[in-house]
């Protein structure tokens, strides 16, 4: 029967040449075979070993109940019970500092408390002036906002270390967005005048300028404080996990940049034109070097003293900061020194040198926000909640696990929300956690929030009585401390080297988030840089790191063949590695890899076998040359699927498609290190349909599916041997075969 059917000869002789042939690598002339060096020491083939027979694990899941609307209303009436206890624990959550005061150690951590306390009020004193003129505020405000937030703040916080107050890009995107309002609104924001206009709620009462001021930057802290509630009630701080340590760090650099060129003004004394938008750091620059024949000599002197005095100091306590027991306050001592002296030697007549003014005491009557100004403040308010949020809450989640106490990020979210919304009806522009301030409360012995207290008792004396000595103060001195405490954002340059031996793609991120925030804008920069660095995700995901791998000295280990030296090759099997999961977008790249590395592309061959079948049957009818079948080096594809985190539809059939082509050349498809997720789609999808046994496709190793492949070639080999027996036990007649093929045979 075998001589007398032309395709049973032909798929005989193939299949024998095809296997004698194996060792050979892959067909003739192919140029896509991965060039790499195996190790050549041991044979690749592990056939010829004694291996113990595969045998299938069985897991059996758990029974997950199904969604039951019984359930959950249970589940529902359940949460929504009001009784003493449930009360009890809302205002518990809602208030951690009603738990902690209970426990508190007075002997242990009041001193540390006191101690820290005094530090950061006496350092907030000259930031909170300098601060408010950078959100485009009178000074006074900026004393209110340092005195409020903090007491907000400690009694709903579950941060122990984390110093709330003015913080340095947020007052820097107050202030744009305050100068935006205040020129829609008929005021000349770099004027010496002061115009008036209709900006209340009730009747012909008019408003100047420094009052429209306050009213935007209040409606603005009102709508920030909302939107952070919001996120901490809904738990929707994961979207601070978009901004990546590298985009805020470049997003800080970039503002600190914009910072110093909006206090250059301030530190030479000379008036420049206001720029916004795009390219608004680089003219106002130009402007700075075509007026700096302005300047006023008193405060470019002055300006140039402090910094003389104040960066070496600043330095000395940085470096000795772990064998001080607290920093030397030479902010305050350099601005009291100079209040006395422009006061005594009378700068502002004498050098025309300005000057802070009258700073009232005492508090202004609380307000209900400018309600109208909110539907134009809706986009600012997002980008200052964002970062508001998200550098409170990463200062938190940091010396959280530095001193080994749990963090709660919603209940953080939902403190400084509060911290901006009720300060919004006592005067007050929107805070966050601040940096400088933190660490040097952590550093000087702070233990609980007691400290933000003693901070606004600093503050609370400030605002009733010395706040009036500051009249004489040079603003130039002001913007001098600013100046100086961006120094931490432009150190950043010096990290870059290093960054970038590190993640190329971050140091990309920094650079991006960087240039557009200072170039561009704030707000913009930082969108612009949360969307590039999503981009780089999708990039990274869409044409990820795919190799073969090979066994590591005969052990159960497989690494990549083209990265490590000394690894084997697997005679008849290849494992292909795809790091990153298979869905829409990379469908294409993973096919053109998967085709690329094990050197076969199934449609291909399929297509040239095809064609050889119909030559070797035209043999009997014909007289015409033999076109030989391709030949193929391997009989089993395993595809690790250790990194894909997910599968979705359209990469489910794209496997099932792989399955099918190389399943049409002979050549079985197996899956290891699926996770349950992925073994449920596959299921449900119908990829075991037809098979025997559910597990002969779904391997918990790489080893387990190799072991498998070799016991199933073992068993091949077997056959094929029987069959070749079989078929040279009888001698043929009147059968025309190649030469070539009598010759493997």
């Amino acid at each position: 029967n075998i001589i007398k059917n032309p395709s049973v000869i032909y798929s005989t002789v193939c299949f024998n040449s095809c296997f004698h042939f194996s060792c050979l690598g892959v067909m003739e002339n192919d140029t896509t075979t991965p060039k790499y060096e195996p190790n050549n020491d041991r044979p690749s083939s592990t056939l010829s070993q004694p291996s113990v027979p595969y045998v299938p694990i069985k897991l059996e899941e758990y029974e997950t109940p199904g969604f039951s609307v019984k359930i959950f209303l249970k589940k529902v009436e359940k949460s929504c019970k009001c009784n003493q206890r449930s009360v009890l624990n809302f205002f518990l959550k809602l208030f951690p500092a009603i738990e902690w005061l209970s426990h508190y150690r007075i002997k242990e951590y009041l001193l540390g408390d006191i101690i820290s306390g005094l530090l950061v009020g006496i350092v907030a004193i000259p930031q909170s002036i300098s601060y408010a003129l950078l959100a485009s505020q009178d000074p006074i405000y900026g004393l209110y906002t340092n005195f409020f937030c903090p007491i907000i703040y400690f009694a709903m916080a579950t941060s122990r270390h984390v110093c709330v107050g003015s913080f340095g890009v947020l007052c820097l995107m107050i202030g744009e967005s305050v100068n935006r309002q205040l020129r829609l609104a008929g005021y000349e924001s770099d004027g010496a005048t002061v115009m008036m206009a209709n900006a209340t709620l009730n009747g012909t009462v008019f408003c100047d300028k420094s009052c429209y001021a306050i009213s935007v930057a209040t409606a603005l802290a009102f709508l920030v404080g909302i939107y952070q509630i919001l996120l901490g009630v809904f738990q929707l701080g994961f979207i601070s996990v978009y901004l990546s340590e590298p985009l805020l760090s470049g997003f800080v650099t970039g503002s600190s940049l914009t910072i110093i060129t909006s206090q250059m003004n301030l530190v030479l004394g000379i008036k420049i034109p206001r720029h916004d938008g795009v390219g608004s750091l680089i003219l106002t620059w130009i402007d700075i070097f075509r007026y700096i024949g302005k300047a006023n000599i008193c405060d470019l002197v002055t300006s140039l003293v402090s910094l003389a005095v104040i960066v070496p100091v600043k330095e000395v306590n940085r470096y000795y900061r772990d064998k001080m027991k607290a920093p030397f306050p030479i902010e305050l001592l350099v601005v009291i020194a100079a209040t006395l002296l422009s006061y005594f030697f009378d700068f502002n007549s004498k050098y025309k040198s300005k000057i802070c003014g009258a700073i009232p005491t005492g508090f202004k009557q609380p307000a209900v926000p400018d309600l109208r100004l909110l539907s134009n403040l809706a986009l600012d308010a997002i980008p200052i909640a964002i970062i508001g949020f998200a550098m409170t809450v990463s200062l938190a989640e940091i010396f959280g696990k530095k001193h080994g106490y749990p963090v709660r990020a919603n209940q953080e979210m939902i403190a400084i929300g509060m911290g901006n919304l009720i300060p919004a009806f006592f005067s007050c522009f929107a805070t966050s956690g601040a940096l400088t301030k933190t660490l040097l409360k952590e550093s000087t012995g702070c233990q609980t929030q007691i400290s933000s207290l003693v901070s606004s008792v600093v503050m609370l004396l400030i605002l009733l009585w010395i706040a009036p000595l500051f009249y004489s103060l040079q603003t130039c001195i002001l913007g001098v401390v600013t100046i100086v405490n961006l120094r931490g954002g432009l150190r950043t340059f010096a990290d870059i080297p290093k960054m970038w031996r590190i993640s190329k793609i971050d140091t990309v991120v920094w650079w991006v988030t960087m240039l557009s925030s200072s170039l561009i804008s704030t707000e913009l920069g930082l969108l612009v840089g949360v969307c590039f660095a999503l981009l780089c995700i999708i990039f990274r995901t869409q044409r990820p790191r795919a190799t073969l791998l090979g066994r590591v000295n005969d052990s159960e280990i497989y690494e990549d063949q083209f990265t490590y030296k000394r690894i084997s090759s697997i005679a008849n099997i290849k494992i292909f590695r795809f790091d990153t999961s298979l869905y829409y977008a990379n469908k294409e790249y993973f096919k053109s890899s998967l085709f690329q590395k094990t050197g076969i592309q199934p449609s291909l061959v399929a297509a040239m076998q095809k064609k050889a079948k119909a030559k070797a049957k035209a043999i009997m009818d014909k007289n015409e040359n033999y076109v030989s079948a391709p030949v193929i080096d391997i009989c089993t594809l395993i595809i690790d699927c250790g990194a894909m985190q997910f599968i979705d539809s359209v990469g489910l059939s794209v496997l099932k498609e792989i399955h099918q082509d190389y399943g049409k050349i002979g050549v079985q498809v197996l899956l290891a290190n699926c996770n349950p997720a992925t073994r449920h789609l596959l299921q449900a999808s119908g990829w075991l349909t037809g098979m025997e046994d559910s597990g002969l496709l779904f391997f918990h190793s790489i080893h387990a599916a190799v072991k498998f492949a070799e016991q199933q070639n073992q068993a091949q080999q077997k056959e094929n041997e029987v069959v070749r027996e079989t078929f040279l036990s009888q001698e043929p007649q009147n059968v025309l075969v190649d030469s070539s093929l009598e010759r493997s045979l």
